[in-house]
């Protein structure tokens, strides 16, 4: 399917899941704490399907797919009958409105912890965390391609991700940080790469980038994408070819053609190139032609253009087995749950963009659609750390959140009587500011990150 519609049906069954699961936690608890549930709905708006079950519950599928909630017996939202009393909301203990209210969230901490066992079992194709070529910060610290990046800090990484993921907080803190390597003579070592050197400001989204590395499977194979007619390649190349020798010496990405042709051109006559082609191996004669850039500078070509497209092969898989999945499922809700704390508290002070820190809809939408187009075990992942920010954001004290309710009751702990009617009204408004203002930030990032850029 298009991108676009791909990204609409990926955001709505991920939305779906989430939701349900978060509404659930609700529904369960308040069921088992004797509250009687009105209606069970998955979206906002008008009920596209809805049935009543024989607990006299309304289950409902609504127009709006964007949350959905659980309506239940209030003495303060309309009239209870007699018999009815002692199965309104308001009339239970504060610590049964307590667990109702955290009931939601943490389903949705549950569901994380069950998605990333998911993951692990399925297991999540990646690449090697090997370095293909190091520039500016990277460099000076002492990396070197070919290197194996076997733990950033205290973070083991048996996949580049793993390395992308543990550098970025470090980046974004301009900390300095020891990365444990491996290099191709087998020998150890601790590399110190020094973030503190990072620019002021630099493009977050591209940390890596900026730090210097590349990775090993980011190299663009050395297949010929397009010959040119009337150059020294036409009529012996063709489209598809994967060049694997120049003149007898090898040839392991696109950046190795260049220097071998100059010297190859440099030193005269023709040569042996060596191809795969359709499964074949070809050698070749080839003779460079000399050609000239805009600059007037002279320069010896083939006439050969690359595909552009990295090399898709993964060579690396995330994976364990059923019993050794639980403890790491749990260690990494726990790690990641500890970095969206953090990611929060750097947009709070300032130290991160809030322009990178809070998705929109469409942000989402694109991004569960690209994982669940990587296979499985990656759209579990997005799924998984989506659940984490719901339930996590939801525990926030914001009024009109889980949290701003679980606040309400905790004071009311404290001070022995409910929060006063005025009181909470209040807290509904100033609730309503904020998540209005942060749904416009949100669709605000998503303009400037998807369709203006």
């Amino acid at each position: 399917m298009g991108e676009f519609i791909g990204s609409i049906w990926w955001l709505i069954v991920s939305l779906g899941v989430l939701v349900t699961i978060h509404e659930y936690g609700h529904f369960w608890v308040a069921r088992r704490c004797g509250v009687k549930v009105l209606r069970f709905s998955i979206g906002f708006g008008r009920p596209l399907w809805m049935k009543r079950g024989r607990d006299g519950t309304e289950y409902a599928i609504a127009a709006l797919p964007l949350g959905g909630y659980v309506k239940m017996l209030d003495e303060r939202e309309g009239e209870v009958a007699a018999n009815e009393v002692g199965q309104a909301f308001n009339r239970k203990s504060v610590w049964k409105r307590i667990a109702i209210v955290v009931a939601g969230p943490v389903a949705n901490l549950l569901l994380c912890v069950a998605l990333f066992w998911g993951m692990f079992v399925i297991g999540r194709p990646d690449f090697a965390p090997v370095v293909g070529q190091v520039e500016r910060i990277a460099q000076q610290a002492g990396l070197r391609e070919g290197d194996t990046v076997r733990a950033v800090g205290d973070r083991a990484t048996p996949t580049w991700s793993e390395v992308q993921m543990a550098l970025l907080p470090a980046a974004l803190d301009r900390a300095d940080i020891d990365l444990q390597v491996a290099g191709t003579d087998g020998t150890d070592r601790i590399v110190r790469l020094p973030l503190s050197r990072l620019p002021e400001h630099f493009d977050e989204r591209n940390a890596i980038g900026v730090i210097g590395l590349v990775p090993r499977h980011a190299r663009v194979p050395a297949i010929v994408g397009r010959v040119a007619p009337d150059t020294a390649a036409w009529g012996v190349l063709a489209e598809g070819d994967r060049i694997t020798a120049i003149d007898g010496e090898p040839v392991q990405d696109w950046r190795d053609i260049g220097p071998l042709v100059q010297a190859l051109g440099a030193h005269g006559g023709p040569a042996m190139i060596e191809v795969e082609r359709d499964g074949e191996r070809l050698a070749l004669e080839i003779e460079p032609r000399l050609s000239q850039l805009e600059t007037g500078e002279a320069y010896w070509a083939l006439g050969v253009q690359s595909t552009g497209r990295s090399d898709p092969r993964h060579d690396a898989l995330l994976r364990y087995g059923p019993l050794q999945a639980v403890p790491a499922a749990f260690a990494e809700a726990t790690h990641q749950a500890r970095e969206l704390f953090a990611m929060i508290g750097r947009a709070f002070t300032g130290r991160v963009s809030v322009e990178n820190t809070v998705a929109g809809p469409i942000t989402i939408a694109r991004a569960t659609n690209a994982f669940a187009g990587q296979g499985p075990a990656w759209y579990l992942s997005i799924l998984a750390l989506l659940s984490l920010s719901l339930g996590i954001l939801n525990l926030l004290p914001i009024p009109i959140l889980d949290g701003g309710h679980l606040l309400y009751y905790l004071i009311e702990l404290v001070k022995g009587s409910p929060v006063s009617e005025r009181v909470m009204a209040a807290g509904q408004y100033v609730g309503l500011a904020l998540i209005a203002g942060l749904m416009g930030l949100a669709f605000y990032n998503d303009i400037v990150n998807n369709l203006v850029r």
